[in-house]
């Protein structure tokens, strides 16, 4: 059980970095928003980002919301694997 919680941290830091890496692409004009990678993207990491972007205003223009949502997300998936343990 604890392998299956460390795969499904690892793919949800992936699919967070991913976005992270989207949102730049986009911001430089080298992404569509519209493409379907970043459709899909964007799709699947909202409706986790939106609820603490929404508690933390942008600082000096920055979104820290995926980074506090990977932090959640490792805390989460220790106290997981400590509670199975």
């Amino acid at each position: 059980m604890a392998d299956l919680i460390d795969m499904l941290t690892l793919i949800f830091t992936i699919i967070i970095f991913a976005r992270i890496m989207v949102s730049w692409m986009v911001g430089f004009g080298r992404l569509s928003p519209y493409s379907p990678l970043a459709k899909t993207i964007i799709e699947i990491t909202e409706p986790i980002l939106a609820p603490v972007r929404n508690l933390l205003p942008p600082a000096a223009g920055f979104d820290f919301s995926p980074m506090i949502v990977i932090i959640g997300i490792q805390i989460l998936g220790t106290i997981l694997k400590q509670i199975l343990a």
